[in-house]
């Protein structure tokens, strides 16, 4: 009679956690209409972002969703039910993507492929082209001090974190870099408007308490500068990445 008991146990407590998961689903389900929002549409907008590969905009939402959705009252609602939880909803690149919780990175460490390891100048390039973009060639290596390995932006590129934006209107057309989509999907920045600040970085260890006077970080932006042509698409490569003004 032991093991009929035993099972009699365990059906009762797999019946009290369905009961916790369904008082919670009707929980989130109330709050959500007392918010004005379609609990129907909810699970859609759900489904479609667990299913996808790729971060997910609004407007790709709305294209798979009822006419009327409320999107942007479904990503809110979202984002704030998933607060808490092992995944949470993040806005990357203008995009939205289910994530695994930052602190709880470290349980996947062991799941996730060994990367190649950027070289130093590399780092330092990356670095420099996020927060001064749109920048040159020369102005990388003015602000880093050293001659720059055309390898090293190649690399950046390769990866495709760095990209081609268009040339200045100096002499020699420099060409002028930015970063990617990939590079904000990578480390989970709206835009390069939200690339940590002078605050951040000291918080991090990155800077020391009192940095030289007249220190201040730059703020970059995706917008094209005032001296600045947009890159044309189909403009032969080999052209925008060799010439005096690139080298320059």
């Amino acid at each position: 009679m032991r093991h009929v008991a035993r099972l009699i146990e365990r059906i009762e407590d797999e019946m009290s956690t369905d009961n916790t998961s369904g008082d919670e689903g009707r929980e989130n389900a109330q709050a959500a209409a007392a918010q004005g929002i379609n609990a129907e549409h909810l699970r859609m907008a759900e489904a479609l972002l667990f299913a996808a590969e790729e971060p997910l905009d609004e407007k790709a939402l709305a294209t798979s969703m009822p006419e009327g959705a409320d999107v942007a009252g479904l990503l809110s609602e979202l984002q704030a039910q998933y607060e808490k939880r092992g995944v949470t909803l993040l806005c990357v690149a203008g995009k939205w993507q289910f994530r695994t919780a930052p602190d709880l990175a470290f349980l996947l460490r062991k799941e996730k492929p060994e990367q190649k390891r950027l070289s130093r100048a590399a780092l330092e390039t990356l670095a420099i082209v996020a927060y001064h973009q749109p920048v040159t060639r020369a102005e990388i290596e003015d602000i880093r001090g050293v001659a720059l390995s055309k390898g090293t932006i190649d690399a950046l590129m390769e990866i495709g974190w760095v990209k081609i934006r268009g040339r200045k209107r100096t002499p020699g057309r420099p060409v002028t870099y930015g970063t990617t989509e990939a590079f904000l999907v990578q480390f989970g920045l709206e835009s390069v408007s939200h690339l940590p600040g002078v605050d951040e970085l000291k918080a991090s260890g990155f800077l020391e308490a009192l940095p030289p006077s007249g220190f201040d970080v730059p703020s970059p932006s995706d917008a094209l500068g005032p001296d600045e042509d947009p890159y044309i698409e189909g403009e032969e490569v080999e052209d925008l990445a060799t010439g005096d003004g690139d080298l320059g």
